[in-house]
């Protein structure tokens, strides 16, 4: 199961809104295969474990089949994984975690033990909760988790007004966010970050796959987007919330007073579009907003050894962090850059080194 947990990260970043599945077959004591959901549309694990015993001159006859899901028993973009298993003649199927998509919720399991076949559930069933977390979460609350990554200079200054707004990051950060807006499935930011920045936010550095570019989402309550900006002239999804005036780009109102958004319902909107991960790249104000309605659950925070003129501060502390039910949980370098990491508590990082996908 632990080896069907590590090729299950090959899907990193390829298979969204699905969720990272690895599958091993072993047979007479060795493996014979190994599969995983590789990108979307394309074979699910068990399928390609079956496909690659076959081509290796293999038969998956009587073999015992290490999945990290339960496998499914619906038609959707491809045929049903139970089927796939009992026409291979798998005698004995262990499953790390069921699987808690309404679509599911028991019935791969069920269908299994009435053609036959010994099923046993619960084996590293924390590992693979914590590789598929974002996937679990959604099915159980119909909400996305959250990621805030902010780059700080030594003071914790987010921008210089003194000079016009541009990356500050080493090469290798700007690669991982990549990596990292390619593992989910929307990028919330303020308007202020349009207005200063005008991002494209879409992923450019690493291969997109089936799965094409994430959502893009901007916070503005008083329809101040310019219509010339990159995020509603390039290719691309983009979400105004409580852009009253403009309905054309798929404008949603929502009530709010003072102007303030209802973090939970943005978050609820987001659930019922299927997005599962979303990634909060705005400025101080949003990020606050975030934090202090509860609804951060991780932090990538990248420390760069640059000092501004006129800096802008996050304005966010490690206490507040603390307070708001976050705990670091660890840090890497990246290219000369500090990052740090902070988790909800109760909430594993997903796997060593994420966002950055397993070579």
């Amino acid at each position: 199961m632990r080896r069907a947990i590590e090729v299950a990260e090959r899907g990193q970043g390829k298979v969204r809104p699905n969720p990272l599945v690895g599958c091993v077959l072993v047979k007479n004591g060795k493996i014979i295969a190994e599969g995983w959901h590789d990108h979307l549309g394309g074979l699910h694990a068990e399928q390609m474990a079956i496909h690659d015993a076959e081509k290796n001159g293999h038969s998956p006859n009587g073999a015992t089949a290490f999945v990290t899901l339960e496998p499914c028993n619906h038609f959707g973009r491809t045929p049903p994984c139970t089927e796939s298993l009992l026409w291979a003649g798998v005698k004995k199927v262990i499953i790390a975690h069921r699987d808690n998509n309404p679509t599911v919720r028991g019935e791969g399991i069920e269908v299994l033990l009435e053609a036959g076949i010994t099923v046993k559930v619960g084996l590293m069933e924390n590992e693979a909760h914590q590789q598929m977390q974002s996937f679990l979460n959604w099915c159980e609350n119909k909400r996305p988790l959250v990621t805030l990554k902010i780059a700080v200079d030594n003071s914790g200054n987010v921008d210089d007004l003194a000079n016009t707004s541009k990356r500050f990051t080493s090469d290798e950060s700007l690669d991982n966010v990549h990596h990292l807006r390619n593992s989910v499935d929307a990028i919330i930011v303020g308007i202020g970050t349009v207005l200063r920045d005008d991002p494209s936010l879409n992923v450019r550095r690493v291969n997109v796959g089936h799965s094409g570019q994430p959502l893009r989402v901007v916070l503005d309550s008083q329809a101040r987007i310019p219509m010339d900006c990159k995020m509603l002239t390039d290719e691309g999804d983009t979400l105004i919330i409580h852009a009253t005036e403009l309905e054309e780009w798929w404008a949603l109102r929502m009530s709010c007073e003072d102007r303030l958004f209802d973090i939970g319902k943005v978050l609820d909107i987001l659930g019922d579009k299927g997005c599962q991960e979303v990634l909060l790249e705005g400025g101080p104000t949003t990020a606050k907003l975030f934090l202090e309605a509860g609804m951060i659950d991780r932090v990538i925070t990248i420390h760069v050894d640059v000092d501004f003129d006129e800096g802008i501060p996050l304005g966010i502390s490690d206490a507040e962090y603390s307070d708001a039910g976050l705990e670091l949980v660890g840090d890497f370098d990246w290219g000369g850059d500090d990052v740090s990491c902070w988790s909800r508590r109760g909430l594993n990082w997903p796997c060593d080194g994420w966002p950055v996908p397993n070579k």
